[in-house]
């Protein structure tokens, strides 16, 4: 049997193929099936991408509406996932994305993706797709010694991650621009958790577990975002005039500066340059501070690492947008989970199609084998 070294961390490895989308970062583009993301993102909805990633085509206005009744009592708990959610919130993992994979490991209905219809796959996965936003708030407010909200069937995905996390209906500019953040980031290529949630579809496993090991890759501080730690970097620079020095000082210490390097993009990341847009048009000192810091930490960049192209990534102005449309901090990861997991999903249902497990190997480096064992 011939054996292929594969460079470290599979880097630019084509392991399958795929009609969900792509990412080519030497052009700073990504893609939707046939369509921009960010096009999609700023002239569509949430509602109409997720359509996209189900059906295979975008909605006509009919076939959207269908699609938002078709969701909207999905998002409800039964009482038993009110139960779970309680006691996770009570005594469960601190961490709100940990939180949400024991409460979705437990939902009833786990039947490996061999023995499902696509009709029971499609059904499954927009279950999971819809309450996920609903179990997230829910853990949130009851940690926060709030009552946990109900879903309103009138309201967008959105809208509702809003409505339940502080209890008001949003205003439309902050529902917008939430809505692009989330429809911006529902995939983005095969990264750690989109290719974790494939590489369990691939054994044939059920939807959930797949979704379940997915969250758990996501979890991780090197890929679920760190729009929180972005925006924490920002709180540090008191005044422009010291943002030269502190971003000088984190890059020749060897430190990283959250919110910016991407390792695909060799250009602007465009989800990035659209969130800062968006962010403007709300305005406040916030997103003016954010934008002259960029600048700075950008040229310092490019000063001290000229071999390297490095500019600001989805994180950073993800985290300005939040906290301008009244997110918690802690929210900021788990708001990006309510969009991908509609992307692992597709993922998952396209990859339950192939019946090739996912079984790559490893070049082994331990002691000589074998070797006698040793006396007791």
């Amino acid at each position: 049997m011939s054996v292929l070294d594969a460079p470290r961390g599979l880097h630019n490895v084509v392991v399958t193929s795929t009609s969900i989308g792509d990412v080519r970062g030497d052009e700073g583009f990504y893609h939707y099936r046939q369509y921009s993301a960010i096009d999609i993102a700023e002239s569509r909805t949430f509602e109409d991408a997720w359509f996209l990633m189900v059906e295979g085509r975008l909605p006509n206005l009919s076939e959207r509406a269908e699609f938002s009744r078709t969701v909207a009592p999905l998002r409800v708990l039964s009482a038993q996932v009110r139960e779970a959610v309680a006691s996770v919130a009570a005594t469960g993992p601190e961490q709100p994305l940990l939180a949400l994979r024991t409460v979705l490991s437990g939902m009833p209905g786990a039947v490996p993706l061999y023995e499902s219809t696509e009709a029971d796959k499609r059904a499954t996965a927009l279950r999971l797709c819809a309450v996920t936003p609903t179990v997230l708030a829910a853990v949130h407010r009851l940690r926060s010694g709030q009552e946990p909200i109900e879903p309103r069937q009138d309201l967008t995905t959105a809208q509702n991650w809003l409505f339940m996390i502080s209890g008001d209906v949003p205003s439309d500019a902050h529902a917008r621009a939430v809505d692009r953040y989330l429809t911006a980031t529902i995939d983005h290529g095969f990264n750690a958790s989109t290719f974790t949630a494939r590489v369990v579809a691939s054994t044939g496993s059920d939807i959930a577990s797949a979704v379940c090991a997915a969250i758990g890759a996501f979890a991780g501080p090197l890929h679920g975002g760190a729009p929180d730690r972005a925006l924490d970097g920002l709180d540090q620079i008191a005044d422009l005039a010291d943002a030269d020095s502190w971003a000088r000082t984190k890059i020749t210490a060897g430190e990283r500066i959250m919110g910016f390097g991407h390792p695909v993009y060799r250009t602007e990341d465009p989800r990035s340059v659209m969130l800062r847009e968006t962010a403007q048009q709300l305005g406040g000192e916030l997103i003016d501070k954010a934008a002259q810091v960029e600048k700075v930490i950008a040229a310092a960049l490019a000063d001290l690492k000229p071999d390297r192209k490095l500019y600001a990534n989805v994180e950073y102005y993800a985290g300005v947008l939040m906290e301008l449309c009244g997110i918690p901090r802690s929210m900021f990861t788990p708001t990006f989970a309510c969009s991908r997991i509609v992307g692992w999903c597709a993922n998952i249902v396209e990859q339950s199609a192939d019946s090739k497990i996912i079984r790559p190997i490893a070049r082994y480096d331990g002691p000589e084998a074998p070797q006698a064992l040793p006396a007791l």
